[in-house]
């Protein structure tokens, strides 16, 4: 019962919204639903071309307009070719030319701050500069116990330190080169579920506010960014109360990190990501001035709950806020592979494949 009731709630919002773009032909899609996006890591090299085909069969006739690529260490940097991947220039340049025929963006993303490790394994850029290591004293054999987010020792992903003297020369050099093979004037630096900030044992953040050091972080990429003309956008999890919102510890910050957002540039642009409900957040990202797409997964019911609640607020929002409210990004985490047997191949939703069905066909009717 209670899942009909949702489901007629969906449908009546929807049609609402619906109903009041029908009411106005000459209302275009991009405003109704300025931003839709596409999220998912950048595919292996012998992987790219049917990549492409999908971009250009799938993507780019839903009118998606944004392609958020997680690139991370999987590109052939030439300026630091010792953190260097196999995908090559020319495999972007196929990227960038399907994107631009179908007048799609692109934000290719390195994950920074957070996700310096996962599970037992550390990622390449604390492998090849441990020196940036914000905890070296964790040794992610001993301490990693799995994801028990309550567990008051909890350990996660390692991060860099934001205040060692060197690391900014090798992040701006990979974000530069990044940002000029995709030819793109955004960037998407990650930065969520940073749970390890200002430890007490680095010589440089011991004692620090996590919220100055969070934000100083953000906004010192910001500003590199900015001096180029090019725009920032972060996930938005570490900008939201824990025990304000009663949101999972995965999804919201327990180390003060959320008095960042009065802390940061008002144009960083904010990926709010839930992925087992659809709370009304995008709203409090709008009100404190941020541009914010609402970010589902692999749940198809909340990502229709997700598209309708990003529609009606718009529809019912201030000529301030309406703005703001910019739309959806669809995430992806199981990797190309496992994403494209499950969207051609299957009917399950295990990667998000049958979100991105849902929204295909919504984005269509539109």
């Amino acid at each position: 019962m209670r899942t009909l009731f949702l489901t007629i709630t969906v449908v009546a919002i929807t049609f609402n919204a619906f109903a009041q773009n029908a009411n106005n032909p000459s209302t275009s899609f991009d405003e109704v639903l300025p931003f839709r996006g596409f999220s998912i890591s950048a595919p292996a090299s012998e992987n790219v071309d049917e990549f492409v085909r999908f971009i250009d069969t799938e993507l780019g006739p839903a009118r998606f307009n944004m392609l958020v690529l997680l690139v991370d260490w999987n590109y052939a940097y030439e300026t630091h070719p010792e953190l260097a991947g196999n995908l090559t220039k020319a495999d972007v340049k196929k990227i960038v030319t399907v994107c631009r025929k179908h007048g799609i963006e692109i934000s290719p993303q390195i994950n920074l701050l957070g996700h310096q490790s996962w599970a037992k394994s550390l990622g390449k850029f604390l492998t090849v500069y441990p020196q940036f290591d914000e905890t070296p004293r964790l040794n992610l054999e001993d301490t990693f116990k799995g994801f028990e987010w309550y567990d008051p020792d909890f350990f996660y992903c390692k991060s860099y330190c934001p205040l060692h003297p060197d690391v900014h020369q090798v992040i701006f050099e990979v974000i530069d080169e990044l940002t000029e093979a995709f030819e793109t004037k955004w960037f998407h630096a990650g930065m969520d579920e940073v749970t390890i900030l200002g430890d007490a044992h680095c010589p440089r953040c011991s004692g620090r506010d996590p919220a100055e050091l969070f934000a100083g972080e953000v906004t010192k990429v910001h500003n590199h960014l900015a001096q180029q003309g090019k725009r920032m956008m972060i996930w938005g999890d570490r900008l939201l109360d824990c025990k304000a919102t009663g949101f999972h510890p995965s999804e919201s910050s327990m180390n003060n990190t959320h008095r960042a957002i009065d802390m940061i540039p008002k144009d960083v642009f904010i990926c709010d990501w839930h992925y087992g409900n659809a709370y009304q957040s995008p709203v409090y990202f709008a009100m404190k001035g941020f541009d914010v797409a609402i970010c589902p997964w692999n749940n198809a019911n909340v990502a229709a709950m997700q598209l309708d609640d990003m529609l009606h607020s718009r529809a019912r929002a201030t000529k301030v806020l309406k703005p703001h409210l910019q739309g959806v990004l669809l995430t992806i985490w199981s990797g190309w592979n496992d994403f494209r047997d499950e969207y051609y191949k299957s009917d399950k939703n295990d990667t998000g494949a049958g979100s991105l069905k849902l929204l295909i066909q919504r984005y269509k009717s539109l």
